[in-house]
């Protein structure tokens, strides 16, 4: 299994467009958090918004390695 994934013949690393996905996803969650003010419950917001990144990207790869 190769990890480049094709894109109109230019190869892009596969974790930098799992990144890509990621972080619009992030993007999406991180509006409805606080369209719901669950921003007031968190200490430090950029911090929690890296962690919900690292979390996302890294159920995408989980799920990756597991679905071939």
């Amino acid at each position: 299994m190769s990890s480049e994934i094709d894109i109109y013949g230019v190869f892009f690393p596969g974790l930098l467009v799992w990144t890509v996905v990621a972080m619009v996803l992030t993007a999406l969650l991180r509006r409805a958090l606080s369209a719901l003010g669950a921003y007031r419950l968190v200490w430090h917001k950029p911090l929690f918004d890296l962690a919900l990144l690292v979390i996302v990207l890294g159920g995408f790869v989980t799920v990756q390695r597991i679905l071939p």
